[in-house]
This record gives structure tokens, C-alpha cells and sequence, in this order.
């Protein structure tokens, strides 16, 4: 045999070797471990994984290439079906399906039963929701009208993963479907690659143009999700010309791991995703499959295989621990995290060994139509069950204590002209009034002044008197203020307008400033908005990368010069900011209820004090320079060195820094100070 064949060979066994037609590929089953665990580790909030949620993108990218695989092998093998080939549409659908659905089936039943014990009403109906949107697989679509991924209602339901399964199905569907058209043009793999590499960019395209304007509709849908898998599947049918020596794939597979870890490790909630932004993993995974290095010490060890086998099934359980987690508080907790993170390998490895398996075999059948039968039998059952908890739990709702309905129930004590007077976005504001004909109050603020404006009408000295609502959501009260991001944002000429009208205004009437100063200012305290929303996200002048001197200097100066301008007119108040504690409060205290356990909420008074100097300096020169008076709540709403969520047992917060009406009312005596002796 001369030199010239056996390179030849040499050739042809590689190219075997990376398109996977020998059989089972041990590096992109690592590949899957390295997914999975990024995405559970991220998830749990570990240190040091704040980009983990690339996992899925990881898993795009392999799915593409192992369908085109399975496809273009069954047709291009000789067979009795589709143009003389082995590939059946009808058995590749049902592999699919037999793949998915039992464990997915198995979990939305356990969380029925476990909804019923630890949901109110309201949570089990949309559970009901999300259980027929996860065994249909359209629970992107559902999600992508409902929450951003990021967002924390996202974060307490407890399918929302379901929506990568969502987006890969719909891929299933269509793939072979476009195959099967095409190939009675062309059945050469390179003509193929060419039409998936010309998706993928029209995909890409749509992903980047998209993760501005709606980042929502680009997380979750297939149009702008479909490229990551599309280049999956052109590597795989690209896979003859990629044939390099020892030394180059051992590089490319270092390389790809590289930029898997440096996604994982410095992207995060922040990052416009998926977009441009995303080829970063994808490449990493392209790369570490066209290096095809079968012994990696990346990918190659018995726990690598081990996780990468049980991988499935262990995205599919991790989540709902999370979930838990953020149920009974413990997210913050390293014990709480091991465990979960514990519970949810060990609950992947018994879906895997007593549901995956014996799934599939028992979803096959004697024949297709048996199969077909079982199949559609479990997405009937599994959707009918979900239906269900949409409706019966309206009848049923006296199985839990009277006390967690109580609680939960604060969740809705507000001003029940909130979403008439209380404006969002680019809306026209209504400038309602509260009370009777003769102005007596005016305020002004973000939500924070719309959850308390209620309690300003109920301290005014008599009903002829009312307040004017000039509450705009996510707007301080600062002239001229900007979004870094948002070009519909009109909270700074807002403000400007109603200074222009407070001129033509009874300067007798006090206008009261409410605002949550410290978010705009020093950021989030809430653990995860803390990482989502770390740079500033408003500006007066200039945009700030980081929270420095110059930053907070500059809106220091616009707080006190805005407050000044009123007070030329009008006496100004300022309220000292409400307690934030981070944990929604009448949730966690309901929950508490059903689980037993102590869900009040609190902080420290030092740590409000903390967080607050910032806020309270700027509102104390405000005073010093033009002489605005300073209404301060804490009095009420902290005592014995602690800020609590809870007034008499009763939750005083409907979320966990917004005072509900109930809470607010407290606040009635403070505000009857403005209008003594007048």
C-alpha cells in the first residue's frame, strides 16, 4: 500500500472518527456534563457561574449536530424508506418523543401533588398553565408573553425550564421536514451545509436584532434560537473537510473548552443574550466537537460520562429544587445550595434508572402504532391533569390555613387606582386626585410615592381636600434624568413638565417627595438585581460604567437641585426611604405558614442605616441648602434595633420593598404632621 492510500485511510477514519458514525462519542457526552452542570451551578447561585446559563446554548449546539446525524445517516443508508433510504419521518419523531416525554410526564405529576400542598390558588392555576404548555412544548411561546427569563416571576416557576425542551422539539419537527424537501434537490452533504450555515446567519441576524428591541421574544424563541442548532448540524455535515493531525485538535479542544469557560465565568444576567454575545459558547462547543478527542481529560472521566448520561434528567429536577430554594429562603444558605445541588444529581440518576429507561421501552411497543397509542395516552393524561389544577383548585382553596390565605392575599393590598393613575413606561399621565375638590397635597415619586399616596389623601385635615398623584414607576424625582438603555424613557422631562406646572399651582399646598433614591443611586439590594443591574442604569449627563465618586456626586447634585426648584414655589417635603428587604414579604410569611417554618422578614436597623447613609445625607443637605422639611418613617416601621416586614402578625409590605395599604395606613400619623397648624 503506498503512502499516498494510506494518508487516504488516515482520512477517511478521522472523518468517521468526528461525524460519530462509529457509534457512541464519550467527548460529546462529557460535553453534556459540562452543560448541565453549568447551568445547575448557575442556577444555585454559585460563585463564580454567573454565566452559566450558557449550558443551553451548549445543548443547542449539540442537539444540532446529533439530529443532522441521525438524519443524514438514515438517508443516506440504502433502505425501503423515504427515496430508497433507511429514514423513517414516523420512527424518528417517536425516538424523539419516547426520549423526552416520560420524564418530563413523571415530573409535572409530581409537581401537581407537590403544588397542591405548597401553592395558593392563584401559583397552582398557573402551574396548571405551565404543565399543558411543557408536554405540548410551546412553553417559550407562553414565557416569552408572560416574564423575562431573568425576571424574578420567572424565577418562581417551577417549569420554566421546560422552555429550552420547547424550542428543541419545534427544531425537531422542522428539521427533518426541510431535509426531506430539500434532498429531492440535492442529496450532497455540502449543498446541505451551505443551506444550514445561510439559516443559521438569517437566524443569527434575527437573535442580534432582536436581544435589544425584544430581548424576551430572542431568549425564548426558535427564529432567533435556531442558529446555535443549525451550526451544530453544518459541523456535523461539514465533517469530511475538517480532518486535521493530533497536535491541531488537541489545541482546538483547549481552545473550546476555553471559550465554554470564559462564558461561564464572565458573562452573566447583565449580558444581552443571546445575540452576538453567544457565539462565544457556540464556537467553544463547535470547536470541542471537531476536535473529537475521545480520551480528553476534559470530558473523558467516569464522572464526566456518568453526569453527561444522567444529563436529562438532571436539568429536568434541578430546577424545581431552585425553586425551593427561593421558597423556604435558602438560596443564600451554602448548606441549603449543597444539598440542592446534591438532591439534584441524585434525583437525575433515579428519573434516569427508573423513569428514562424503562420509559423508552415501555413507549415502543410492539409496533408503531402501539407506541403512537402509549404516546399520545401520556400527552393526554399529562394534559387533562394540568387543565384540571387550572380549575379545581378555585373550589378547593379552603385546604390551606386561613392564616397563609391571609398573608398571601396582602400580595393584592393596593391602591386599587394603581394601574389607572400610577404610570409606566411612555403612558400620558392622568394626574389623578384623591379626595375632595380643593387641592390640599401633591406627590411626587417612583412606585414607592404610588404605594403611599393613599395614606397622604387619609391624613388630610378634612374631605374637601385631595392630593394630586404625580407617581411615575422607576422615575426619582431628578430633573432632566436619563436610561442608559430605554429611548422611551421620559421620566426626566416628566419631572421637568410637572415642575413647570407646580408654578401655576397654590404655593400653600405642599408638594411630598417619595422616592426608592437608593436603587437609582447605589443599586439593587436584592441578591440577584444586585448581578443583573450592577453599572447604573440612569445618568444626567454622561453615562457611568461603575457606581464611582463622580457618578453619585452628579446625582446627589440632581436630588437636591430638583427639590430646591419645587421649593421656590411650595414647602417640600422629603420622606426618608422605607425599609428594602429583599425577600418578598407576604409570600415568604404564607409560605412559612404551609411549610412550618418562620417566614417572617426583617433587617437590622444598622443595616438600613447602611444602606441608607447615601440617601439620607443627600436629602440632609437638601434641607440645609433650601430648607426642605424631612418626614422620617422609621419610628413606625423599626423598633428594638429591627425593620420588620409584619405589623400585628399581618404582612405590612406586598412585596419585599413596596408598603401595602395596610402598611402605608401606618404612616398616616407621620404625613398629619405636614398639615398641623395650617
Amino acid at each position: 500500500m503506498g503512502r499516498a492510500e494510506q494518508l487516504e485511510i488516515s482520512r477517511k477514519r478521522k472523518a468517521i472518527e468526528l461525524s460519530g458514525s462509529e457509534g457512541f462519542r464519550t467527548d460529546v457526552n462529557g460535553l453534556r456534563a459540562w452543560a448541565v452542570m453549568s447551568v445547575v451551578l448557575y442556577h444555585f447561585g454559585v460563585y463564580g457561574f454567573a454565566g452559566g446559563f450558557v449550558g443551553v446554548d451548549i445543548f443547542f449546539v449539540i442537539s444540532g449536530f446529533l439530529m443532522a446525524g441521525i438524519i443524514f445517516k438514515g438517508l443516506e443508508a440504502r433502505g425501503q424508506g423515504w427515496f430508497g433510504s433507511q429514514f423513517s419521518l414516523s420512527d424518528f419523531y417517536l425516538s424523539r418523543a419516547r426520549r423526552i416525554v416520560p420524564a418530563l410526564a413523571v415530573l409535572c405529576v409530581f409537581l401537581v401533588v407537590l403544588g397542591w400542598l405548597i401553592l395558593f390558588p392563584v401559583e397552582y392555576a398557573s402551574l396548571g398553565k405551565s404543565i399543558i404548555a411543557a408536554i405540548g412544548f410551546f412553553s417559550n411561546r407562553e414565557f416569552n408573553k408572560e416574564f423575562s427569563y431573568f425576571d424574578d416571576a420567572a424565577q418562581e416557576n417551577f417549569l420554566l425550564h421546560t422552555w429550552s425542551l420547547s424550542v428543541e422539539w419545534q427544531f425537531y419537527m422542522l428539521l427533518p421536514l426541510s431535509i426531506l424537501l430539500l434532498w429531492r434537490v440535492s442529496s450532497n452533504r455540502d449543498f446541505h451545509a451551505l443551506i444550514f450555515i445561510v439559516g443559521a446567519a438569517v437566524s443569527l441576524a434575527i437573535s442580534m436584532k432582536f436581544s435589544s428591541s425584544k430581548p424576551m421574544y430572542a431568549f425564548y424563541m426558535l427564529p432567533s434560537r435556531a442558529w446555535e442548532l443549525l451550526l451544530g448540524g453544518a459541523l456535523f455535515l461539514a465533517s469530511h473537510r475538517f480532518v486535521f493531525g493530533a497536535m491541531v485538535r488537541r489545541w482546538l479542544e483547549v481552545l473550546g473548552y476555553g471559550l465554554i469557560v470564559f462564558s461561564i465565568l464572565m458573562f452573566d444576567e447583565s449580558t444581552r443574550w443571546p445575540g452576538f454575545n453567544a457565539l462565544v459558547p457556540v464556537f467553544g462547543t463547535l470547536l470541542v466537537l471537531v476536535s473529537a478527542q475521545q480520551k480528553s481529560a476534559f470530558s473523558s472521566g467516569k464522572i464526566a460520562q456518568w453526569l453527561g448520561k444522567n444529563s436529562y434528567s438532571i436539568y429536568l429536577w434541578h430546577w424545581p429544587l431552585a425553586v425551593g430554594m427561593l421558597y423556604i429562603q435558602g438560596r443564600n444558605r451554602p448548606d441549603f445550595v449543597f444539598v440542592g445541588i446534591l438532591l439534584s444529581i441524585v434525583l437525575g440518576w433515579l428519573s434516569f434508572r427508573f423513569v428514562e429507561v424503562p420509559g423508552r421501552r415501555i413507549l415502543s411497543g410492539k409496533s408503531k402504532v402501539v407506541s403512537v397509542y402509549r404516546l399520545v395516552t401520556v400527552f393526554v393524561f399529562v394534559s387533562c391533569v394540568g387543565f384540571l389544577v387550572t380549575k379545581v383548585d378555585n373550589f378547593y382553596s379552603h385546604r390551606l390555613p386561613e392564616k397563609a390565605i391571609q398573608d398571601f392575599a396582602e400580595l393584592r393590598d393596593v391602591n386599587p387606582r394603581q394601574a389607572e393613575c400610577h404610570i409606566y413606561g411612555t403612558g400620558v399621565h392622568p394626574e389623578c386626585t384623591y379626595g375632595g375638590e380643593k387641592l390640599g397635597a401633591i406627590v411626587i415619586g417612583d412606585s414607592h410615592a404610588g404605594a403611599l399616596v393613599r395614606a397622604v389623601e387619609n391624613s388630610l385635615p378634612n374631605k374637601n381636600l385631595s392630593v394630586l398623584d404625580w407617581t411615575y414607576a422607576a422615575c426619582p424625582t431628578i430633573l432632566d434624568i436619563k436610561h442608559v438603555s430605554d429611548s422611551t424613557y421620559r421620566c426626566g422631562e416628566t419631572v421637568r413638565r410637572f415642575l413647570e406646572k407646580s408654578h401655576h399651582l397654590p404655593s400653600s399646598v405642599p408638594l411630598i417627595i417619595i422616592n426608592r433614591l437608593s436603587v437609582y443611586t447605589i443599586g439593587y439590594n436584592e441578591p440577584e438585581l444586585k448581578v443583573k443591574y450592577g453599572a447604573p442604569l440612569n445618568y444626567l449627563t454622561k453615562k457611568h460604567k461603575v457606581r464611582d465618586d463622580e457618578f453619585l456626586s452628579e446625582m446627589q447634585k440632581g436630588v437636591i437641585d430638583t427639590a430646591c426648584e419645587f421649593a421656590k414655589d411650595r414647602p417640600v417635603y422629603m420622606v426618608r426611604p422605607v425599609p428594602e428587604l429583599a425577600i418578598n414579604v407576604p409570600k415568604s410569611m404564607a409560605r412559612g405558614v404551609l411549610l412550618g417554618i418562620n417566614g417572617e422578614v426583617s433587617i437590622s436597623l444598622d443595616e438600613y442605616t447602611r444602606r441608607q447613609k447615601y440617601v439620607v445625607d443627600t436629602q440632609d443637605m437638601a434641607a440645609a441648602r433650601c430648607g426642605v422639611k424631612i418626614l422620617d418613617p422609621i419610628p413606625i416601621l423599626c423598633g428594638s434595633g429591627a425593620c420588620r416586614g409584619d405589623h400585628d402578625g399581618l404582612p405590612i409590605y406586598f412585596d419585599d420593598d413596596h408598603l401595602s395599604l395596610r402598611g402605608a395606613n401606618l404612616l398616616v400619623p407621620m404625613f398629619r404632621e405636614i398639615f398641623e397648624g395650617r
